[in-house]
C-alpha cells in the first residue's frame, strides 16, 4: 500500500480503500506480495546494522573518542553501521519496490525479479537506488538509535531508579515505549527520501543519472508529493521499530 501510493498518489483514495481494493482483486497473497525480498533484504540489513552499531559504538566511544558526548557517539556509530548495512539491503529493496508498484507485477518472486533486473541492466540495476537509499536510511537510523538511547535513559531517570532495579517485564515495557517513540521520529525524518527511493526504482529511465532522475521526479510530484503515504509508514515503522528494540534489548540485556 505504502509503495503504490508513493509511486501513484491517485491510485487509491485512502489506506483503507487500498487494502480493500488489493484484497478484492488479488486476495490475501496480494496484501503480502513482495514479502520475499522484504524479508531477506531487511534480515541482512538488520543483522548488519545492529551488529555494526555495537562495534562502532565501542570503537568511537571507548577507543577513539572516550570523552565524546554520548549522543554524538550514538549518531556516528549508527550512521557508519547503516552505510554498510544498506549495501546488503539495496538489491532486495529494488526488487521489492518493482514487484509492489507495477501492475501487472514486474516479477512473481525474488528469484524471478533478480534474474530480470540482472539480465536487462546488469548488477548495477540492483544498486541504482543506493544513493537515495543512503539518504533515507542513514538519517533514519541516526534518529532511531540516538532517540531510543536518549528516550530510554530519560524514562529511567524520570522513574528515579536504575534499569537493573526493575524486572525483565518492566524493562521490556520501557524498551517497547522507547522504540515506538524512536520509530515515529525516524519515519517522519526519512519519509521524503523513502518516497524518492520508491519513485527511482519504478520510474528511473535507462541511462539517467540519479541526480537528473530526482530533479525530474521532484518536478512532477512537488514538495507535497514527498509526503505521500506518511500515516501508514508512521504506523508501520513505529510498530516495527518498537518490536525490533524490544527483541534486541532483551537479548542484549
Amino acid at each position: 500500500v505504502k509503495c503504490r501510493r508513493q509511486v501513484d498518489p491517485k491510485i487509491y483514495s485512502s489506506n483503507i480503500s487500498a487494502w480493500r481494493s488489493i484484497y478484492a482483486k488479488e486476495g490475501l497473497r496480494g496484501v503480502f506480495f513482495g514479502w520475499g525480498p522484504t524479508f531477506v533484504g531487511y534480515s541482512f540489513q538488520g543483522a548488519g546494522k545492529y551488529g555494526f552499531y555495537e562495534s562502532f559504538k565501542y570503537l568511537y566511544g571507548e577507543k577513539l573518542f572516550p570523552n565524546m558526548n554520548k549522543t554524538v557517539v550514538f549518531l556516528g556509530a549508527s550512521a557508519s553501521a547503516e552505510f554498510l548495512a544498506d549495501i546488503a539491503l539495496c538489491p532486495f529493496e529494488a526488487i521489492k519496490v518493482r514487484m509492489q508498484t507495477t501492475l501487472p507485477p514486474f516479477a512473481g518472486s525474488l528469484r524471478e525479479g533478480w534474474t530480470k533486473v540482472v539480465e536487462k541492466e546488469g548488477i548495477a540495476g540492483l544498486y541504482k537506488g543506493l544513493y537515495p537509499l543512503w539518504g533515507r536510511q542513514i538519517p533514519y537510523t541516526m534518529v532511531k538509535f540516538a532517540t531510543f538511547e536518549t528516550t530510554v535513559a530519560y524514562i529511567y531517570k524520570t522513574l528515579g531508579k536504575p534499569k537493573e532495579s526493575y524486572s525483565k517485564l518492566q524493562q521490556t515495557g520501557v524498551s517497547f515505549l522507547g522504540g515506538y517513540i524512536a520509530g515515529i521520529g525516524c519515519a517522519v525524518i526519512s519519509h521524503p527520501a523513502d518516497v524518492m527511493v520508491s519513485k527511482l526504482n519504478s520510474d528511473r529511465q535507462a541511462g539517467e543519472s540519479a541526480g537528473k532522475a530526482m530533479s525530474r521526479i521532484y518536478g512532477n510530484i512537488g514538495f507535497g508529493g514527498l509526503w505521500n503515504g506518511l500515516p501508514v509508514r508512521i504506523f508501520m515503522i513505529g510498530t516495527l521499530t518498537a518490536f525490533q528494540w524490544l527483541i534486541y534489548d532483551s537479548f542484549k540485556g
